[in-house]
């Protein structure tokens, strides 16, 4: 299949992990934060591999952080901020280094309901400013809130359906 113009099937592990790297940002349920680095490291790991100068990811990481309204904790270790704060975190981690797509596997998950909200409506707002979103889960309130649902059965497409325009 293509993604952005390249046959991915025809790709290197090195071509992969480029395109992974450069295209896709990953937020997970469990947030995978490293407990021993700060906000900021932990969203400049993935900009190690494009071989960015410790200024340039810095910068880029800050940036992030400010996006999800975590300019100010960005000095704090995942033990010292709340779940939310902590989802946001990835997902700054995820938006570093601007891909066009975001994976979302069970995003609100691990969250307070109310918290989970907050989540969801950032979600929208990055969707609205172009991002495409594929947001994964097992909650059919969340999932009728998106544009287009995909629903998965024994590993086969089970129904497709939503605003495709």
């Amino acid at each position: 299949y293509l993604l952005d113009g390249d046959e991915v099937s025809r790709q290197s592990d090195n071509g992969l992990a480029k395109i992974r790297n450069e295209k896709i940002g990953f937020i997970f349920q469990s947030f995978n934060l490293l407990p021993k680095l700060t906000a900021v490291e932990n969203v400049e790991l993935p900009l190690i591999y494009r071989g960015l100068s410790h200024k340039q990811r810095r910068k880029m990481a800050e940036e992030s952080l400010g996006k999800v309204g975590l300019g100010d904790r960005i000095h704090h270790r995942p033990t010292e901020l709340s779940g939310g704060q902590q989802q946001r975190v990835a997902i700054a981690r995820a938006l570093a280094g601007d891909p066009p797509i975001l994976l979302a596997d069970e995003p609100t998950g691990a969250l307070d309901s109310n918290t989970g909200k907050e989540i969801l409506h950032m979600m929208k707002q990055l969707n609205e400013q172009g991002h495409t979103i594929i947001l994964i889960t097992h909650d059919l309130s969340i999932a009728n809130q998106a544009k287009r649902v995909i629903q998965l059965k024994d590993g086969k497409i089970s129904e497709d359906r939503g605003n495709l325009a």
